[in-house]
C-alpha cells in the first residue's frame, strides 16, 4: 500500500478543478469545486444524523438511489440549509453541471458548506461552472480541495495505489472539516475516488463500515453538522475483476480505504477551529468494540481534557472523568493512562490510581504537535482509537464572529 500524490485525480478517469465565482465575497478564496469521472461510476455515501439537513443531502440521497454517479459538485461559503428554495438550487445546479458535462443531472453528487441559514443564488454558480469545467485537470485535486475549504487553513488530500486482480489500483480523496465536527455517522465533508472495478452493493458496505472506525471516530467541539457527507465514486477503470461479494479482493480494498481515510481523519482533527495540537486516544484492553469507541470517543469530546491539553497540563483525572461518564462499561480500579509524544512517554495512572510522575517531563510531552493518550482498560481484547484537538482561544474568536 504506497501513498502517492495526485489526491481525487490519483485514479485513472478522475479530473478536478476549483474556482472563485463569488459565492464568498474574496476573491482569492475558491469557493466551486468539480470532480468527474471521464465515465459513470459506481457510487456510495454516508450522510449526517443530524435531523436539519443540508437541500443538498436530500438531492444527492435521491440521486444515489441507483448507486451510480459521475460527478461531484461542492461549493463553500454557504450550506444551502434551512432555505426555502434549497432542493431547487441544489437540482439546478446538478443540471448546470449535467448540462456542461453531458452526463445527466441525476448522475451528479452535490454538496454544500458554509453558514447555515444563509440564502444563495444560483447566478454565480452558474456562472461559474464554464471556467470550472474548461479547467478539469488530472493536476486538479488540489485546487478542489481548496474550494471547500471554510475555516480550513490547509488543504486536505491524500491518495494509495494498492493492487487487485494483478492491476493497479489507486483510491484518493480530499476532505474539508475544521469546525462543527462531532461524531455521528459522517462529520465533515469527504470526496473519495477510486479506478477500482466494485458493485454498488460493495462499495456501500465498505464506506459504511469504514466510518463506524474513522470519520465517525473524529470530534472538533462536539457540533454535528447539518451538511455532513462522505461520498465515494469508484469507475472500474484499473480493469480489475469486479468485486461483488467478501474477500480476498475486498479486504485489500478496504484497507486502501482505510489508509487514506485515517489519514484524512487525522488531517481534520490537526486542523480544527483554532487548534494547536492533534490528540489521538488509543483505547486497548476494552470487552468489546462498542465500549472502545464509547471510551475513545468521550476522551477526544471533553472540554476540560482538551483545555488541559492546550495548557499542556497533564491533567489525568479528566481522561479518567470522561471514560466514567462515558456509559462503557469499564472497571476503574483497572484503567492505566499514558501521555506519549516525540517528546516521549509519561505514565500518570495504574490501576485507576495516580502514580508519581515528572511535571517536567509530562510537560515536555504534552508541549509536541502530535500527543497520543493511551488508555488500558485491562479488561479484554477491544481496540478503537479516536481523533481531536486541543480547545483554544482562538475557537471562540473564529466561533464569536463565523457569520459576520
Amino acid at each position: 500500500m504506497n501513498t502517492i500524490p495526485g489526491g481525487v485525480c490519483a485514479a485513472l478517469g478522475f479530473t478536478a478543478n476549483g474556482v472563485h465565482c463569488g459565492i464568498r465575497p474574496n476573491r482569492r478564496r475558491r469557493d466551486l469545486a468539480l470532480i468527474a469521472s471521464s465515465v459513470p461510476a459506481r457510487a456510495a455515501a454516508v450522510y449526517t444524523t443530524n435531523r436539519v439537513k443540508g437541500a443538498p443531502l436530500t438531492v444527492t440521497r435521491a440521486h444515489l438511489a441507483d448507486g451510480r454517479a459521475q460527478a461531484v459538485i461542492c461549493n463553500s461559503g454557504n450550506a444551502n440549509t434551512c432555505n426555502w428554495n434549497g432542493a431547487a438550487i441544489a437540482e439546478d445546479t446538478a443540471a448546470l453541471v449535467g448540462d456542461a458535462l453531458g452526463i445527466a443531472a441525476r448522475d451528479v453528487i452535490v454538496a454544500s458548506t458554509g453558514v447555515i441559514g444563509e440564502p444563495l443564488e444560483l447566478a454565480p454558480i452558474a456562472a461559474g461552472i464554464p471556467a470550472l469545467v474548461a479547467g478539469l485537470s488530472m493536476d486538479g485535486s488540489a485546487e478542489a480541495a481548496e474550494a471547500i475549504m471554510t475555516t480550513d487553513t490547509v488543504r486536505k488530500e491524500i491518495a494509495v495505489e494498492f493492487t487487485l486482480d494483478g492491476r493497479t489500483c489507486r483510491l484518493g480523496g480530499i476532505a474539508k472539516g475544521s469546525g462543527m465536527i462531532h461524531p455521528n455517522l459522517a462529520t465533515m465533508l469527504v470526496f473519495l475516488t477510486t479506478d477500482a472495478a466494485i458493485s454498488a452493493e460493495m462499495l456501500q458496505a465498505a464506506l459504511s463500515t469504514d466510518v463506524q472506525a474513522t470519520f465517525n471516530m473524529v470530534s472538533i467541539d462536539g457540533d454535528t453538522s447539518t451538511n455532513d457527507m462522505v461520498a465515494i465514486l469508484a469507475n472500474g477503470m484499473a480493469g480489475n475483476a469486479e468485486i461483488t461479494a467478501p474477500g480476498a479482493d475486498f479486504d485489500i480494498f478496504m484497507r486502501a480505504l482505510n489508509t487514506v481515510t485515517v489519514q484524512l481523519c487525522r488531517s481534520i482533527a490537526a486542523d480544527g477551529e483554532g487548534a494547536t495540537k492533534l490528540l489521538e486516544c488509543v483505547v486497548t484492553g476494552a470487552r468489546d468494540a462498542r465500549a472502545a469507541r464509547t471510551v475513545a470517543k468521550s476522551v477526544v469530546c471533553s472540554s476540560l481534557l482538551k483545555a488541559a491539553m492546550f495548557g499542556a497540563d497533564a491533567n489525568w483525572g479528566r481522561v479518567l472523568c470522561a471514560i466514567g461518564y462515558s456509559g462503557a462499561d469499564v472497571d476503574p480500579a483497572k484503567i492505566d493512562v499514558t501521555f506519549r509524544s516525540e517528546a516521549g512517554a509519561v505514565a500518570v495512572c495504574q490501576n485507576g490510581a495516580g502514580i508519581p510522575f515528572s511535571e517536567e517531563a509530562a510537560k515536555a510531552v504534552l508541549s509536541e504537535p502530535e500527543i497520543e493518550i493511551l488508555v488500558g482498560l485491562n479488561d479484554g481484547d477491544a481496540a478503537s482509537t479516536a481523533w481531536g484537538c486541543d480547545l483554544t482561544y482562538d475557537y471562540v474568536k473564529i466561533n464569536g464572529d463565523y457569520r459576520t
